[in-house]
């Protein structure tokens, strides 16, 4: 088999639908298989899928293992070439796939590829991050990646000065389509499974660069991504977050450079508790009063 397409599933039945059907009516021309692990859904996911999309390989979790965990479960039981992973609340645009197939086809040096997204508007979604550093957290903190959004100095880690309109190496691609050759897997191992849902990607591809394999941004393939289809709320996905984020600097920063990242990291959430509920106070925007407790909730998980 030349890939496998790894869709995890949790209670997302009509964006997994949509993004099953837009699989098997946009990939053609290539041998793959199709593998959703479902993370015990209650929707009718899986039913579904068993119906509608008899030839996709169903594998049932009896609880929620997580995102990294049921991926790791069907990359351990392929045997491709290569592995695509494609979050459920995606829709695939002109051949994407095979388009994504193929640039890594003629690019050998490229490891991990991701493509264009794009908002259910078709406008474009950024893809592409930096990896995490002491400057780069400082530089969000005070929200210079905001104020300085358009320079390399204080917008590398979200890449902001970046029109995702051109073939190049970037640190992080997002986890929505990433598409990754067997021998990183075999060099580096899977993903690790402690991040329970967000940031394995960071780890994956920090991990990946550091046995030097590059990640690849391929903007002539592009797909739709919804975002947030198994995520319960804001504060749900702030607390994953910026949870699995300090878990990230916890494991790979040492000595200052570990302290000084801790401190910025609980700093940056602490002052948008603020700063949002000030904002949202004086402009009566309950959207920016709804970030200020999203953020409130991340730092009291953090300070328990």
């Amino acid at each position: 088999m030349e890939l496998s397409i790894i869709v995890v599933n949790y209670n997302t039945r009509d964006l997994l639908r949509e993004c099953l059907a837009s699989l098997a009516a946009e990939t053609e021309a290539i041998p793959y298989e199709t593998i959703v692990v479902d993370n015990a859904s209650t929707d009718g996911s899986q039913e579904m899928v068993a119906q509608e999309f008899p030839t996709v390989r169903l594998v049932v979790n009896s609880e929620n293992r997580g995102f990294a965990a049921a991926n790791n479960q069907a990359i351990k039981h392929s045997s491709s070439r290569y592995v695509l992973l494609l979050n459920s609340d995606t829709k695939i645009l002109d051949g994407a796939v095979q388009k994504t197939l193929h640039f890594m086809y003629q690019r050998p040096e490229a490891a991990i590829v991701g493509c264009k997204l794009l908002n259910p508007d078709g406008t474009l979604q950024p893809s592409c991050r930096g990896f995490p550093s002491v400057w780069n957290l400082f530089a969000e903190s005070l929200f210079l990646h905001l104020l300085f959004a358009n320079t390399r100095l204080f917008g590398h880690y979200h890449m902001s000065f970046f029109d995702h309109g051109e073939v190049r190496d970037v640190d992080i691609i997002k986890g929505a389509f990433m598409m990754i050759r067997r021998e990183v897997f075999e060099t580096i191992g899977v993903f690790d499974e402690s991040y329970f849902m967000y940031t394995e990607e960071v780890d994956f591809c920090y991990r990946a660069h550091r046995h030097g394999y590059r990640t690849s941004f391929f903007p002539s393939a592009a797909i739709i991504h919804y975002g947030g289809g198994s995520t319960e709320s804001l504060e749900t996905f702030s607390e994953q977050l910026h949870l699995t984020q300090l878990q990230f600097i916890k494991k790979h920063f040492r000595g200052i450079r570990r302290l000084a990242g801790i401190f910025l990291k609980v700093t940056g959430i602490a002052t948008r508790v603020v700063v949002y509920f000030v904002m949202g106070m004086f402009t009566l925007r309950s959207g920016l009063l709804q970030k200020s407790r999203a953020y409130a909730v991340a730092f009291r998980r953090i300070m328990r």
